[in-house]
């Protein structure tokens, strides 16, 4: 009983200290995440994935169409938030909180395949990460590939990140003012 009660104060105090951060730094997403917060949410994504998830093995093989097919399905779906590179220096990445992270830190590029794919299929809660894919599983071969590229970004080539550029989402906005400088470049104007 009094074990209980002293975890019932630490408790206690543990929310009046929460309390106390957010009356001073507020809740806005401008600042980055403090070290406690981060060690948390880092433990919180280990825990939340089950053990069966982490220590599963890609069971895609590695080939060059593999990684063709992962960067391709990167450039159109994760740099937006991750950018090409794999740094999250887009403006979205740098916007969300905690920060889109860099893909290619040892942090990251030490998670199991196992725990890269669940990340991506089942995403993070309380974060900009969401879940991707079929729920049912009919495209995690499409997410083992990324798992295989988000590995290769470490050393991704300048070449490849010029090839990525041109799958790269297009707002409309941004395709007009293209083919408005297009028609200015041909004289049309």
């Amino acid at each position: 009983m009094k074990a209980l009660g002293i975890l019932f104060l630490i408790l206690l105090v543990a929310i009046a200290i929460a309390v106390a951060i957010i009356e001073v730094r507020g809740v806005s997403t401008r600042v980055e995440p403090t070290a406690t917060e981060a060690i948390l949410a880092l433990a919180a994504r280990h825990f939340a994935t089950p053990r069966a998830e982490r220590a599963a093995r890609n069971p895609i093989v590695l080939t060059d169409a593999v990684l063709v097919e992962g960067r391709a399905h990167w450039a159109d779906h994760c740099a937006t938030c991750h950018a090409n590179d794999g740094s999250g220096n887009t403006e979205m990445g740098r916007n969300l909180y905690p920060r889109a992270p860099d893909m290619r830190d040892a942090k990251t590029q030490s998670l199991t395949d196992g725990e890269l794919f669940s990340i991506i299929r089942n995403g993070v809660r309380l974060t900009g990460m969401p879940a991707w894919g079929a729920a049912n599983g009919a495209d995690d071969a499409e997410t083992w590939k990324l798992v295989h590229f988000i590995r290769h970004l470490p050393k991704i080539t300048p070449a490849e990140l010029k090839a990525m550029e041109a799958l790269n989402p297009v707002s409309p906005s941004e395709r007009a003012e293209e083919e408005h400088e297009q028609e200015f470049l041909e004289g049309h104007r």
